[in-house]
């Protein structure tokens, strides 16, 4: 009775085994596209060795690489040799290596039984939700396993809400990298309810996510009430406006923190206001890196006001924001007057200074010689506003008021014959003897606004005229400047005062906490929509102001570069006091 033909591919593998020089390794390998049509998919020598199956339990004990291979072979992967050569050592660093669900898999049956691996790195092997539901599986058994690189696996939504039931019961995990994932603000939501539970973690990347203000209002929340957190990197995501200041509500609540990145988000001078009162009373961070956020002088201006009463920080990074020589000195300023303040390292390496920061800065090197700043240059300057030659009706009118003359009195004085009309040359001659502070430039648009058809006359009534639409101007301006200093002082307003209440939403009275690991089914922290805090009036208060009522539509629609009027140094803004009774509260 002949045998039945043994398969191509096992022949193949067959022969390559009888080649001299072919090891074990070596017959590890991937068949070419053209076969995964097929579902063969990636073969190993060891699979050959089996023809009537892959599914073979090993006798006996089975050690991590027999429990390993055998997992590979049940799921139908490859397995990876580099985990097999180094699965008895500290570190196992697997990035890059293209394991997929599948793979995630059959690692996550030979951690099982692993008491060796402390920090496992997983990043950019598109594990996805479906893989990382193994892995949380065996995280729950493992206690080994101290630091977890899961960085561009693709999580998604689905992934957050898996991760945070393994961050609510798993007792070894302390550091947890979760870049490039996909989050959203939903994420944030499940991340923040597992991590009020957890204070094992004490090192969390969640940065090249997609957080929003939304999401930035529940990482407030979890800033808040997590006690064991000391590393965070939120830098390039999406967070400004109600995110910026939860965060930084959450961080003034905070006492635990130590390192904060907050690069590349859009905090702005609003966020810079809500961080600067954070400062104020935070005790434990020491490094801030609040670089490419939008802020200006005027945002340096409120984080130094927090600064002046900050005895801890010790690195400050603020580049890639429009900072000008003239913030740079009010930062260097602030940090050298006070010998208390314990700043090491500056970081503004895109601002150029000039002679003036350059002597503060050698001046403050003898008191403050570890102190390290990193700027861009030394071709700095500060920009003078050319100044602009007034409205030449306005410079008559001003002459008028001064000698409390009337302007109809002003031109008899100049119509001898009573007409009420003069020549262009007489009124120039007359200008010029009575003592105008008029140029030669000024007296030529004058003339063209009064003598518009080039007749060589100037009317009474046409200078008139002039000066009425000269008032009009006048008082436009006032309006568009008075409205657009009560929109920033509005603005202010409202960023500090929903500052307060998110202190005040994010402080909640002493609650009971569950160990990690409970297996009670009370839900231990369930977090809320923070945008009660947030000021709901914005709208009614801008509409209220009749001054916004009658301005043009252009107007109301142009940008209003935030400025804040308010004084840090004055009473304490971290503890605002209660409105008396019967006192309406400003809807800002």
């Amino acid at each position: 009775m002949t045998s039945p033909p043994m398969d191509p591919l096992l022949m193949l593998l067959k022969r390559l085994k009888d080649c001299p020089g072919n090891s074990r390794e070596t017959l590890e390998w991937t068949l070419c596209p053209s076969l995964c049509g097929w579902g063969i998919g990636r073969v190993s020598y060891e699979a050959s060795q089996h023809p009537s199956g892959l599914e073979q339990t090993p006798t006996g004990s089975a050690s991590g690489e027999d429990v390993y291979k055998q997992a590979c072979n049940e799921v139908g992967v490859v397995p990876t040799s580099y985990f097999i050569r180094h699965m008895s050592q500290t570190r196992m660093n697997l990035k890059h290596h293209g394991l997929g669900p599948r793979g995630a898999h059959a690692l996550a049956v030979a951690l099982k039984t692993n008491t060796s691996i402390i920090h496992l790195n997983l990043e950019d092997n598109w594990i996805e939700a479906v893989g990382l539901i193994h892995l949380v599986q065996v995280l729950r058994e493992n206690n080994t396993i101290q630091e977890l690189d899961l960085t561009n696996n693709h999580l998604g939504v689905k992934g957050s809400d898996v991760l945070s039931r393994i961050l609510m019961d798993n007792l070894s995990l302390s550091s947890l990298t979760l870049a490039h994932n996909g989050f959203n603000d939903l994420s944030a939501k499940h991340l923040a309810e597992a991590m009020f539970t957890n204070f094992r973690v004490t090192k969390l990347d969640l940065s090249h996510n997609e957080f929003c203000e939304k999401g930035g209002e529940y990482l407030g929340q979890m800033l808040a009430a997590n006690e064991g957190l000391q590393e965070l990197n939120l830098s390039w995501n999406h967070i400004r406006m109600k995110g910026a200041i939860a965060l930084s509500a959450g961080l003034r609540v905070n006492g635990m923190l130590k390192f904060l990145d907050l690069s590349y988000n859009g905090f702005g001078n609003e966020g810079a206001l809500a961080l600067g009162e954070a400062l104020r009373m935070n005790s434990s961070l020491l490094h801030l890196n609040i670089s490419c956020n939008r802020i200006s002088d005027e945002g340096v201006r409120l984080i130094c006001k927090g600064l002046e009463s900050n005895d801890t920080m010790r690195v400050l990074k603020m580049s890639r924001n429009p900072i000008t020589v003239e913030g740079a000195i009010t930062l260097l300023s602030s940090i050298t007057k006070r010998p208390e303040n314990r700043i090491e390292e500056l970081d503004i390496s895109n601002v150029l200074v000039n002679e003036q920061f350059l002597y503060l800065l050698d001046s403050a090197s003898t008191s403050r010689p570890a102190l390290h700043v990193l700027f861009a240059g030394k071709k700095g300057f500060i920009t003078k506003k050319r100044s602009s030659r007034p409205d030449p009706m306005r410079v008559i009118q001003d002459f008028l008021d001064e000698r409390k003359l009337r302007l109809l009195d002003f031109f008899k004085n100049m119509d001898k014959d009573g007409s009420m009309r003069i020549p262009v040359s007489e009124f120039c001659r007359y200008m010029t003897a009575a003592g105008l502070p008029l140029d030669a430039a000024q007296m030529e648009s004058l003339v063209q606004r009064l003598d518009k058809d080039q007749t060589g006359i100037i009317d009474y009534r046409v200078l008139v005229d002039s000066r009425k639409k000269m008032v009009k101007e006048q008082r436009k301006q006032q309006r568009r400047r008075e409205r657009r200093e009560n929109q920033e002082r509005k603005r202010s307003e409202r960023a500090l005062k929903s500052f307060h209440n998110a202190v005040r939403a994010l402080t909640p009275p002493h609650v009971q906490r569950e160990a990690p690991g409970s297996s009670s089914s009370s839900v231990h922290f369930s977090v809320t929509p923070c945008s009660s805090w947030y000021q709901e009036g914005e709208q009614a208060d801008e509409v209220s102001d009749p001054h916004i009522q009658n301005a043009d539509s252009e107007d109301l629609d142009a940008e209003c570069s935030y400025q804040s009027h308010w004084s840090l140094t004055s009473q304490s803004h971290s503890d605002p006091t209660t409105p008396k009774k019967n006192t309406p509260m400003p809807q800002v």
